[in-house]
């Protein structure tokens, strides 16, 4: 636990005593981390007698997340669906910037809407108008909610230690990157305790796949070009490719696929891009070596962000130019 996270619980906890009615929302393109934590805090507020709503965003959840507890009740809107003359305060959670709560619009929200936020990404600036909680030694949200729920002392209940269990779970890697400690697999362990299933939330998770997932994984690997004398990779596949398979970009797993890549020895950084529309690419970035190529350096600079070993961004370029500027900026970034 760190002075950050003691500093700033009290003062959460006060803006939430206040609040009658509080908005959560998941990221674009949700990883567990980010349901996992808007569900656990969906618990931990109508614990509190607080009414709270879960909005999915701009992207469907993944059905491998569907079995979360809770996650029937997220509500299949995004942000510029909502009223948000409903709500009386706005929680963000493990969304590294204003524009990341969604991509669908110009984004602004009244004054009058509080907007607390509470992340662990290294590029978050803090763009809360209440609050700001931001401790990038926190390999995930989910993490730095357990020691929220602890300052305040909350009961973790089976759904809230499962929502935390998986969120951590899946931020750390299965608790393979930077930034894991004993500290940290001792909070998995107390989560384990209080949510004894968890083989089988992994397991279901992990094995939720649709062939169509599997079929593009292929085809982005068969389309691996190395740089940089063989330490880049870059997995790559084009709209007009997805079109003439009858494939939607929906089919494709970038953090799968870069985890595949990221196995190969001698292949440092690896990114994987998807041509999501012409002329916009997404691009998922992993690496073998946080502390010698931070990727929240690479992503920040090509206008995205995320974390030391896993960040991703959105260049607005056809593909072929995309590779080309993520090659150049690497480069220059790395200095290789």
């Amino acid at each position: 636990m760190t002075e950050i996270v003691k500093k700033e619980a009290p003062k959460i906890l006060a803006a939430i005593k206040a609040a009658n009615n509080i908005l959560l929302h998941c990221h674009p393109s949700p990883d567990s981390d980010s349901v996992g934590s808007a569900l656990a805090m969906k618990f931990a507020l109508e614990g509190m007698g607080k009414k709270a709503t879960v909005i999915r965003g701009d992207s469907e959840i993944p059905q491998a997340f569907m079995h979360f507890p809770g996650a029937d009740t997220i509500v299949p809107k995004n942000f510029f669906e909502v009223d948000l003359k409903e709500f009386d305060l706005f929680i963000v959670q493990d969304t590294s910037s204003f524009d990341r709560i969604s991509s669908l619009g110009d984004m602004k929200i009244s004054s009058s809407l509080p907007i607390i936020v509470i992340d662990h990404h290294i590029s978050n600036q803090g763009f809360g108008t209440l609050l700001n909680l931001v401790d990038a030694s926190y390999p995930a949200t989910a993490l730095i909610l357990f020691d929220l729920f602890k300052l305040w002392n909350l009961e973790i209940t089976s759904n809230i230690a499962a929502n935390l269990f998986i969120g951590a779970y899946t931020d750390t890697g299965g608790f393979k990157y930077g930034g894991v400690t004993a500290g940290v697999l001792g909070v998995a362990s107390e989560l384990a305790k209080a949510y004894p299933l968890f083989p089988s939330l992994i397991a279901t998770m992990e094995n939720s796949r649709r062939p169509d997932e599997v079929i593009s994984l292929g085809l982005m690997l068969s389309n691996t070009k190395t740089f940089l004398d063989g330490r880049l990779a870059i997995a790559s596949i084009s709209i007009a490719e997805l079109a003439s398979r009858n494939m939607a970009v929906g089919d494709l797993s970038t953090s799968w696929a870069s985890s595949v890549l990221r196995s190969v020895i001698g292949w440092d950084i690896d990114a994987c891009c998807v041509e999501v529309s012409p002329g916009t690419v997404k691009a998922s970035f992993r690496t073998r070596d946080s502390e010698k190529y931070d990727l929240s350096k690479l992503a920040n600079a090509l206008g995205g962000g995320g974390h030391k070993a896993a960040a991703g961004a959105t260049l607005t370029m056809p593909l072929p130019q995309a590779i080309e500027k993520i090659v150049a900026t690497a480069k220059e970034i790395y200095n290789l």
